[in-house]
């Protein structure tokens, strides 16, 4: 069986979640703590970070960005990359936007400081970086609700790995409720639309221990 190694709140895994179940294939997850170093692990991915994606033959295929590219040559129903060179120059933009832009300025403010940094012992959460991060939230859905202005999804009119990404990213936002949406009804019609796809069901159904979830988190109605 295919077996994806992932994290609980890492939007990066869930990303690839969510890809493998829209192109409906089936896989096993397993969770990787790597902050415990194993050698097991890191004869897969010598980087020793999550996604790393196993296939049924034993090839071991690391890192985000290389899953996705993986995944849309060697299983290219549905492209998530995009289905002409115009909407995938503008996915990989905007993979780039929410991988590194958006990590650096809301998630790592937000869930990195209030949850990774317990399960890594590295002492209080910094109120200073999660008011930066509550405050950076908005300028984000506000750029989702301008891209949606004018497109049926984000990098165009089909779901891509830049719908994919972003929503990975909100949804472990979401898990602590630091998401205003009622401050940004475009960007939270979007999510509604992610949140109801059938790909969507595994992430809402995530528990971490300890840390249980706002009730609207799982409701696509929200």
């Amino acid at each position: 069986m295919r077996t994806l190694y992932h994290l609980w709140l890492s939007p990066a895994c869930r990303k690839i979640r969510i890809a493998l179940t829209e192109k409906k294939l089936q896989f096993d997850m397993k969770l990787e703590k790597t902050w415990e170093r194993r050698e097991e692990f890191l004869a897969l991915n010598p980087a020793g970070s999550v996604p790393v994606l196993v296939e049924t033959d034993g090839v071991a295929v690391c890192d985000v960005y290389a899953i996705t590219e993986y995944l849309d040559e060697k299983y290219p129903e549905p492209m998530l990359l995009g289905v002409d060179p115009i909407e995938r120059s503008e996915t990989r933009r905007l993979i780039w936007w929410f991988n590194e832009k958006f990590q650096k300025e809301v998630t790592a403010k937000l869930v990195d400081e209030k949850i990774l940094k317990r399960f890594l012992n590295m002492g209080e959460p910094s109120s200073q970086s999660i008011r930066a991060g509550s405050a950076n939230i908005h300028y984000h859905l506000d750029y989702i609700g301008w891209l949606m202005e004018e497109r049926q999804w984000l990098a165009g009119n089909s779901l891509t790995y830049a719908d994919i990404g972003a929503a990975a990213h909100l949804s472990c936002i979401d898990y602590l409720g630091d998401v205003p949406w009622d401050d940004h009804k475009p960007a939270k019609d979007w999510y509604a639309r992610l949140k109801s796809r059938p790909s969507f069901r595994d992430i809402l159904g995530d528990h971490i221990p300890g840390y249980p979830p706002p009730r609207h988190y799982a409701d696509p109605d929200f």
